[in-house]
């Protein structure tokens, strides 16, 4: 795949991710509109954290960085009937896996909520989680078949499955809500539900694009398999990384309802902010590269990996340099605009959640990286380094998070638990670079370099155009129109300024990102 058909394949896979976070966008702001901060609203976010890091374990993240590159290279050197054999084995073997984790986590889930003592907060979220926790099987499942559908460089199917989660809970919160009243904990336990029939929903969709490629469909208990083993080898690593990673989110949603009953609240808001960009630019460049390296590396041309690797990084620092200052500079008139309507999310919320934005906005760059390095050593079949480097990562996010929550005042503890995810994420990413250089020569770190130094000068102006411009449209527009309209005018009014800022001194600077990307699109 050569760099500009990865640009355009990431555009496929961008596009269908910019229509799901506009859906979660959407969805957001309508649970900010019936939660706000509140407990209710916390407790569901760490409910859901728990099937998430089942679903980053054993879906999209260890399962995938082993399963795609075995399969390629099986397919590749033994023919299409030998992948899809192994698929089967590998599909019947991860089902009844997750379906035994799920009986088991669901009964764990349903005593400790009934435990003597147990305050009503942490009893609340084990009760959600207990509802959820099944979601982790279709989940995951759906996860395994976009990694199939991946390897044949078919990238729609699975970048539109999310959308069903979000609008299968648009519609049952504006339907469902207002017949079942206005109690938090019901429509709490009704939104629970939804999502478990979300993550069939995302599975079940995946299955026609399957049989065009030939899948059969078969389930196989025979896994004593050298492809199986080999698959396994690569996971294990991957999964352990995985684990420590997502425990360690798990353990922030913790320590953040510790803080208070607002703080998972505030860190989720701000982080669907960060997730908008990431999703639509760098998660979707990521899932485009790990089978694009994966044949490289089948193929030992290290040649060609260095190169797309070169141009992806330079690309994604193009654009996500202005994303992560726009977002530092506009944070409050961000969230405001976006999640203050009448109302459970209020002034405060809008407060508690700009704070915890500021602090993530400049992990833009730093969380985008890691979708283009990672997928580089998994094509490597090399799962260990990336999982020793996460254990430091976790280890000093631990570390920081304790030291902010016990230094700074009440309502900034949560922001410097952001800030933490942030410097360790960095240092990680710093870490891994110089290692990959080390295990594939050629990758060019001094254009990288260049292109983040032209870009960081062009996005500061950017900022500075986007800031004033909020700062003079608010009270004039406010005065004149009202509140809701006068936000996104102004809002609208300060990103347009940035981007043509960002644009026209990119364009003086002769930055070739531009000219690059519009030759990608224009190409068929």
């Amino acid at each position: 795949m050569k760099e500009e058909k990865v640009i355009r394949s990431a555009g496929v896979v961008g596009s269908f991710t910019l229509l799901s976070r506009g859906l979660g966008m959407i969805r957001d702001v309508i649970i900010g509109f019936y939660f706000g901060t509140s407990l209710i609203a916390s407790a569901f976010f760490v409910a859901f954290t728990i099937p998430n890091l089942f679903r980053r374990l054993f879906g999209e993240g260890a399962l995938s960085a082993a399963f795609i590159p075995i399969f390629i290279e099986t397919r590749s050197k033994e023919g299409e009937n030998a992948a899809w054999e192994m698929a089967s084995k590998v599909v019947t073997m991860i089902a009844a896996l997750l379906s035994t984790i799920s009986i088991v986590g669901m009964i764990l889930f349903s005593v400790a909520a009934k435990l003597p003592g147990i305050s009503e907060k942490w009893a609340v979220t084990l009760e959600l989680a207990l509802i959820m926790f099944p979601y982790v099987i279709f989940i995951c499942l759906a996860a395994l078949f976009m990694a199939v559908l991946n390897s044949y460089k078919h990238f729609s199917t699975s970048a539109f499955a999310p959308c069903l989660l979000n609008l299968i809970l648009i519609i049952v919160m504006l339907v469902i809500f207002p017949i079942i009243g206005s109690n938090e904990l019901d429509r709490a336990h009704v939104l629970s539900i939804a999502v478990l029939v979300a993550g069939v929903a995302q599975m079940v969709i995946q299955i026609p694009a399957l049989k065009r490629f030939g899948c059969p469909f078969r389930f196989s208990s025979q896994w004593n398999d050298p492809r199986i083993r080999k698959m396994l080898l690569l996971m294990g690593p991957a999964a352990l990384g995985m684990a420590v990673t997502q425990f360690n989110v798990l353990i922030d949603r913790f320590l953040a309802l510790w803080i208070g009953d607002w703080a998972p609240a505030a860190l989720f808001y701000s982080e669907r902010m960060i997730y908008f960009p990431l999703g639509i630019i760098a998660t979707a460049m990521g899932t485009v590269l790990l089978p694009t390296f994966s044949a490289h590396a089948a193929e030992g041309d290290h040649t060609s990996m260095t190169r797309t690797l070169s141009h992806s990084m330079r690309h994604m620092i193009f654009i996500m340099m202005p994303a992560a200052l726009g977002l530092l500079v506009l944070a409050p008139d961000i969230i405001r605009t976006i999640f203050e309507w009448k109302g459970n999310f209020n002034a405060q919320s809008t407060l508690l959640s700009a704070r915890a934005l500021a602090f993530y906005a400049p992990g833009l760059v730093v969380f985008s990286a890691a979708k283009l390095l990672v997928p580089a050593f998994y094509a490597l079949q090399d799962t260990k380094t990336p999982v020793r480097i996460g254990v430091g990562v976790v280890l000093l996010n631990l570390t920081l998070n304790i030291i902010f929550i016990l230094t700074l005042p009440l309502y900034w503890k949560h922001a410097g638990m952001a800030l933490a995810t942030v410097l360790a994420e960095a240092a990680g990413m710093i870490v891994l670079g110089i290692l990959l250089a080390r295990r594939i020569k050629g990758i060019a770190w001094k254009n990288t370099a260049q292109t983040a130094a032209r870009s960081f000068v062009c996005a500061l102006a950017m900022a500075a155009a986007a800031w004033s411009t909020a700062q003079a449209a608010t009270p004039l527009l406010s005065a004149h129109l009202p509140i809701k309209i006068a936000q996104v005018t102004s809002l609208t009014a300060a990103v347009g300024a940035g981007a043509l800022a960002y644009l026209l001194l990119s364009i003086l600077l002769r930055a070739p990102e531009l000219r690059e990307i519009k030759s990608a699109l224009r190409r068929k």
